[in-house]
């Protein structure tokens, strides 16, 4: 287990694993843990939602770094020592992350790289990538060098101004992030730019490192289909609470034409990958759809 192997001293963190709504609720055996000294804890959260099972934690956690991990994140050793030294360094910056490294329960089809989905991993090389916030507190476009749900950390002020902004939404366009069968996205995302809309810079930090467990059903065309859709739909989204529109709205009404026209023009009758588009054409057209008109 990648957590009960951290170098940095047991006495200096917590663990929390949220539990959002599990049918039964999970009883977790943290004696591998809590026999190393590590304070283990639990916390229940009903709501369905990876983004509320985030607030949850956000509640709970003590600590003045906050690093996030699903079940299939296994960090490296030194993660959360280089985390620490890394947030010493730059107090300015308020969220960052490193490489989330694949690890393929079966080989990825051959046409899965052309289809641009990276199913939560990603390296971006080895130099350090510093991204500093918008002087003007508006975002233009969302920084490519941002870190991503898996393996991000950051700092308890961030969260706190998480759960303020958030708190203050209308639930008509609440992010939920992963909820049951839906495998809408973005809630990281939202993280960061709420971070830099309040002045905090944001970093790539490539000697963070965490093995990426991918398991077959995550390869196969149905799912893929289904992320490009749901993704894109809830990208529009995260993109219009903060002040974003790259696509207009559209009238719902307008939805079958578009589509039609979207058919045509991605051809998915020619292969998987085109098919791929053609729902992630779909899924940002329904986005937009949801908008309200400007």
């Amino acid at each position: 287990m990648g957590l009960a192997r951290q170098t940095f001293p047991a006495d200096k963190w917590e663990l929390l694993l949220v539990d959002n709504g599990s049918q039964p609720a999970i009883q977790p055996d943290f004696e591998a843990l809590s026999g190393s000294g590590i304070s283990c804890r639990i916390v229940r959260e009903s709501r369905l939602g990876l983004s509320l099972a985030r607030l949850a934690g956000f509640h709970e956690a003590i600590g003045k770094l906050i690093v996030m991990l699903d079940d299939d994140n296994v960090p490296s050793s030194n993660y959360l020592e280089i985390a620490h030294e890394f947030a010493g360094r730059h107090p300015g910056v308020g969220t960052f992350g490193g490489k989330s490294l694949p690890t393929y329960a079966t080989p990825a089809p051959t046409w899965f790289d052309d289809t641009g989905i990276t199913l939560g991993c990603r390296d971006l090389g080895e130099q350090e990538i510093l991204v500093s916030a918008p002087a003007s507190g508006q975002l233009e476009e969302y920084p490519p060098a941002s870190p991503i749900g898996a393996g991000m950390v950051l700092r308890s002020q961030v969260a706190i101004q998480y759960i303020q902004e958030t708190s203050k939404r209308d639930p008509r366009s609440a992010i939920t992030d992963r909820s049951g069968n839906t495998l809408s996205s973005g809630g990281d995302c939202d993280i960061v730019m709420v971070a830099l809309k309040n002045g905090w810079d944001t970093a790539y930090v490539p000697s963070l490192e965490l093995d990426h467990h991918i398991s077959a059903p995550r390869l196969t065309l149905g799912y893929l289909q289904r992320m490009a859709h749901d993704s894109n739909r809830s990208w529009v989204n995260v993109l219009d609470i903060h002040g974003m529109r790259p696509w207009p709205s559209i009238p719902p009404w307008s939805l079958p034409i578009r589509k039609a026209r979207a058919w045509l023009r991605q051809k998915p009758w020619q292969g998987e990958v085109q098919s791929i588009r053609w729902h992630a054409v779909k899924g940002r057209l329904r986005g937009q759809a949801d908008l309200q008109p400007s």
